[in-house]
Order: C-alpha cells, then sequence, then structure tokens
C-alpha cells in the first residue's frame, strides 16, 4: 500500500525503524527550541503533508521513550489524520512531567501508524440485544 508524501522540513523522511515497527517516528520542524511547560501544550509543526486512499487514516500516537524519559504525550492520543485532510501534519504535545521540558528542531516527537477504516450505516433501533457483558464499563470487569 501506498501514501503519497510531500516533505517541506529539513529532515529525512518517516521510516520503519525494524521490520516489526507498527510507526514511524515523525520530527519537529522548528526554527528555534520550544519549552513546554508543565502541564502545558503545544502544537508542533513537522513539514509533512500526506495523500491517502480513502478507507485510510493515519493515527498520531506518542512515543513511549519521551513519556517516560520526558513527561511528553501527544496530547489527543492517537490524533486522526482523515484521508481528505491535505494540510501539514502537527503535533499536539502536553508536559505532564513538574518541569519544563525542550523541543528541539529535528527531535522525533510522535510516530505514525496507517489503519484501515471501514465506514458503515447506522440503524436506529429502540432496544438493544442484551449481551453476557450488558451495560458494565469502566472496569467491571475487574482489575486482575
Amino acid at each position: 500500500m501506498f501514501v503519497k508524501i510531500t516533505n517541506k522540513s529539513k529532515h529525512p523522511l518517516p521510516k520503519y525503524e525494524t521490520l516489526g515497527a507498527s510507526g514511524m517516528d515523525i520530527r519537529a520542524n522548528i526554527e528555534t527550541t520550544i519549552v513546554i511547560q508543565p502541564l502545558d501544550r503545544v502544537l508542533i509543526k513537522t513539514g509533512l503533508f500526506l495523500e491517502m486512499e480513502n478507507g485510510l487514516e493515519c493515527q498520531v500516537r506518542p512515543r513511549s521513550g519521551l513519556a517516560l524519559k520526558k513527561g511528553l504525550s501527544v496530547l489527543n492520543t492517537p490524533g486522526t489524520i482523515d484521508a481528505d485532510y491535505r494540510g501539514e501534519i502537527g503535533v499536539i504535545l502536553v508536559n505532564l512531567s513538574n518541569v519544563a521540558v525542550s523541543i528541539e528542531d529535528g527531535e522525533r516527537i510522535a510516530q505514525l501508524v496507517f489503519c484501515k477504516v471501514e465506514h458503515v450505516s447506522l440503524t436506529e433501533v429502540a432496544v438493544l440485544t442484551d449481551s453476557e457483558r450488558g451495560v458494565g464499563g469502566f472496569g467491571s470487569t475487574g482489575l486482575k
């Protein structure tokens, strides 16, 4: 499957780092260092633009290393890039740590994961069929 990409950044194209990787790391494309204060959020530009076929979405997900080492996450995880979006990919980073965190130009800030998407037709009904789980949610099946 092919996805078209325009790279207006000063960095190489995203790529899978290993054969079994699900995501491709993307980099900050910024002119100066950005400092994110504790509990603040910032939109980081990447200089990347995608064109995908209908039936695909691209999810923007956090990098586990940034989460563990710096307390950074992608705020609207996973962020969704729809097949018909043609604008620049931006990443909303949030600093969940208790110290300021700096983002440098070229730093790997998130990862892109491509997924198939199904469009469904909704059928409105008055009552849903019962199931074993029923209305239980939010931990109703236990913690262990």
